[in-house]
């Protein structure tokens, strides 16, 4: 059996999949909301009752966005030569001809994913809470739509992106958020860095 290692601790595995379905669940009834899908409002029960699931399921997101950034918010705002050459090379994406540099414990499109769903996510959970408490003003009824609106547009392009690259395109990721564990010999393969730094290599 092959030598594994741990990449994800539980508490992140778990704060994960609470981020990854409660964004689901409002993209879903965002889409229900936007183009009047009846269906889906059907099936929670109406659209007044979707509306409070998908308050109360923004809190949810909020929270564990939150908790996101004592996990990887600092490692996310970290550059260095190497990731400028992995961006000058597309991370080896576009061709396998090219030599992709050695990477850390995160390449720098997850960091900047990240950062984006950082910035994306304040922004709708705050409009959001505007829309929801502050239906009298209506300065900030306009802007939190717009922002909202905006900041949904985002998480509808880069949220399939993301499960596409963590799933398709890099097998043996997705192995990381289920059991937080990875083969050694991939973990040295990609991320021969990190493997450097806690001493496996």
């Amino acid at each position: 059996m092959a030598e594994m290692v741990r990449k994800e601790s539980g508490g992140a595995i778990l704060n994960h999949w609470m981020l990854a379905i409660s964004c689901i669940l409002l993209i879903v009834t965002g889409f229900a909301f936007l183009f009047h899908l009846d269906g889906v409002g059907a099936v929670f029960g109406g659209y007044e009752t979707m509306k409070t699931v998908h308050n109360w399921v923004g809190v949810v997101f909020g929270v564990s966005l939150v908790f996101t950034m004592f996990q990887y918010l600092g490692d996310s705002l970290k550059y260095d030569a190497d990731d400028a050459q992995w961006f000058k090379v597309a991370g080896g994406y576009l061709s396998h001809k090219v030599k992709v540099p050695p990477m850390g414990k995160h390449n720098p499109g997850q960091k900047l994913y990240y950062l984006g769903i950082v910035i994306f996510g304040i922004a709708i959970a705050l409009s959001g809470l505007g829309i929801w408490l502050m239906k009298d003003n209506a300065t900030i009824m306009l802007l939190s739509h717009l922002v909202h609106n905006v900041s949904f547009v985002f998480f509808c392009i880069m949220v399939p992106v993301h499960i596409y690259l963590s799933t398709l395109a890099n097998p043996g990721t997705l192995q990381i958020m289920t059991t937080g564990m990875v083969p050694l010999e991939l973990a040295k393969k990609r991320y021969p860095k990190w493997m450097k730094a806690i001493g496996k290599m």
